[in-house]
């Protein structure tokens, strides 16, 4: 009985942190539509009033604007946080930090490993490299 309950309170609270993520999710993504709605009526009224050399100089930029954003990756985010870490971290506190479930931080560290930016000091504790 008890390790039912213990269960229900796990799955209670992972369902609590996803519906949280998906709150700010849903936020960003509303801030994002409202900043793209924005960004097309001035590109509309100023593709109106220019001429074609000076559209061709905006699209140029609008592709440099495109690719120098850069997403976040959960190898990143986990990369930074052992950084961060002198004595190094265990998956206990990646788990605890990030988010992640075990079996996605133990993929980034194996990912990491093959890559030779992190070490295992011991098993389960992980340094930078």
């Amino acid at each position: 009985m008890k390790r039912i309950k213990r269960e229900l309170l796990t799955v209670s609270k992972t369902l609590k942190l996803l519906t949280q993520k998906t709150e700010k999710m849903a936020l960003k993504l509303e801030k994002l539509e409202k900043a793209t709605s924005k960004d097309m009526k001035k590109k509309k009224s100023v593709a109106k009033s220019t001429a074609r050399s000076s559209r061709a100089k905006a699209s140029k930029n609008k592709k440099a604007a495109i690719t120098t954003h850069k997403k976040t990756t959960g190898i990143d985010t986990v990369l930074a946080i052992i950084k961060r870490s002198k004595k190094g971290v265990d998956t206990a506190m990646l788990k605890k930090k990030t988010g992640f479930n075990e079996r996605q931080i133990w993929s980034f560290i194996y990912r990491l490993k093959k890559q030779g930016k992190i070490k295992a000091l011991q098993k389960g504790s992980y340094v930078k490299i």
